[in-house]
């Protein structure tokens, strides 16, 4: 959440930026609340220590402390509901977007910032992946949906390969950058899930709960990353701090309405490999551009045309104040399809999770957090098979992963 005393300061601007990512936030109701909050609180704490006395207290005294203790219950019973509806609009207020993102309406508003290489051509008709493992049954969607229902699958044969090369093509790259390689929970309790900043304004509809253990599935790994560190104060040296997590991953896709419901583009369980970053705020902008750069590496390693997007101020969600997304070309629907994305949450996360740093001079200030896909398998099989197709249904597969398959075509 923001610092309430930023808001108290900026309540205009607060209230523009959080339009500006289309969420409507009473301000004003919350700097109503927060002044009989601050009122009660003073309230409270002054009657807590006028009760410390030292010594045997007098009649008179213990009179004075029975009036005490009846006047602190009922001004915590008052401040109760107050605290609750101040915390509940503190956590809707989204991250504001740094100076420099488009205001924009939709993601109709993102800009291409470049394009790399060119969208590939057939000399026939290009096959979308699902025909083009059909008599194979290596990416079999019915028997997943016959254990698991609509949108489950199980990789079989040389398409797990593929992902098995995916991941170890990924994590090579990323040791040597200085990510360590992490495999975190991927049920988290609901606090973590809510520090990360993903359950306001709908959010929850996406992700899939469990009500009788009050806790979440992740939607993608840097939702237990994130908290890894909950309540800690690294030392500046530390910083930054790179982590690089593989997990499976569980979303409803709840919004897509019936959109891309043919083959592995949307499915309810996939796997992913995050980056995750802790910084110095002063480092945060840089550290975005190079989480950009290791992403845009892999998909060139891959030689995958690709175009990078500037996302505008409504499609950043609430935690991100800044993101980039990487769309790589998918030849059966003739367009450009979202495979990666990194964000910059600045402080916004480590202010839920208390994550700080402390600098040279011993002065401690919260890190900012950020994240970034290197791959989102299902999405990235998806692009390598339907782009290294052949006339004759074979596969060609990546010369940069041929070295872990084993083999250079699916026939």
């Amino acid at each position: 959440m923001l610092d309430i005393k930023y808001i108290r300061e900026n309540p205009k601007l607060v209230e523009k930026s959080s339009l500006d990512k289309g969420a409507k936030v009473d301000i004003n109701k919350l700097l109503i609340l927060d002044k009989k909050r601050v009122d009660l609180i003073l309230k409270r704490d002054k009657l807590r220590s006028s009760k410390k006395q030292a010594g045997k207290p007098t009649d008179t005294e213990i009179k004075l402390i029975k009036e005490s203790k009846i006047k602190l219950e009922k001004i915590e019973k008052e401040l109760s509901p107050i605290e609750k509806q101040w915390n509940e609009i503190m956590r809707s207020i989204p991250n504001p977007a740094l100076p420099e993102v488009i205001i924009g309406k939709g993601d109709g508003e993102n800009s291409v910032l470049r394009t790399e290489g060119v969208p590939t051509k057939f000399d026939f008709k290009p096959k979308n992946h699902i025909e083009l493992t059909e008599n194979s049954k290596e990416i079999d969607l019915g028997r997943g949906s016959n254990v698991s229902g609509s949108r489950f699958v199980y990789l079989k044969g040389k398409i797990a390969q593929i992902e098995l090369a995916l991941i170890n093509y990924a994590f090579d790259i990323l040791i040597k950058e200085g990510f360590i390689p992490v495999f975190p929970p991927v049920i988290i309790k609901s606090e973590s899930m809510a520090a990360m900043g993903y359950l306001e304004h709908g959010g929850d509809d996406e992700i899939y709960y469990l009500n009788k253990d009050d806790m979440y599935l992740v939607g993608t790994s840097e939702q237990s990353v994130g908290p890894m560190h909950a309540g800690e104060v690294f030392n500046e040296s530390q910083l930054p701090l790179r982590y690089a997590a593989f997990s499976s991953c569980f979303r409803r896709e709840a919004g897509s309405y019936g959109k891309d419901t043919k083959g592995i583009l949307r499915m309810h369980q996939f796997d992913k490999i995050e980056m995750f970053t802790y910084s110095r705020p002063e480092d945060s902008g840089k550290e975005h551009d190079f989480l950009l750069s290791i992403e845009e590496k892999l998909v060139k390693g891959l030689k995958l045309p690709y175009q990078v997007l500037n996302i505008c101020t409504a499609d950043l969600g609430l935690p991100a104040a800044k993101k980039f997304d990487i769309e790589c070309w998918v030849p059966s629907q003739n367009k450009y399809r979202e495979t990666h994305s990194t964000s910059n949450c600045t402080d916004f996360q480590a202010r839920r999770l208390n994550i700080k740093y402390r600098n040279s001079d011993g002065d401690k200030f919260f890190v900012h957090t950020l994240n970034g896909t290197a791959f989102a398998i299902g999405r990235m099989i998806i692009s390598i098979i339907e782009n290294y197709q052949n006339k004759d249904g074979s596969i060609t597969i990546p010369d940069v992963l041929q070295k872990y398959t084993g083999f250079k075509k699916i026939i």
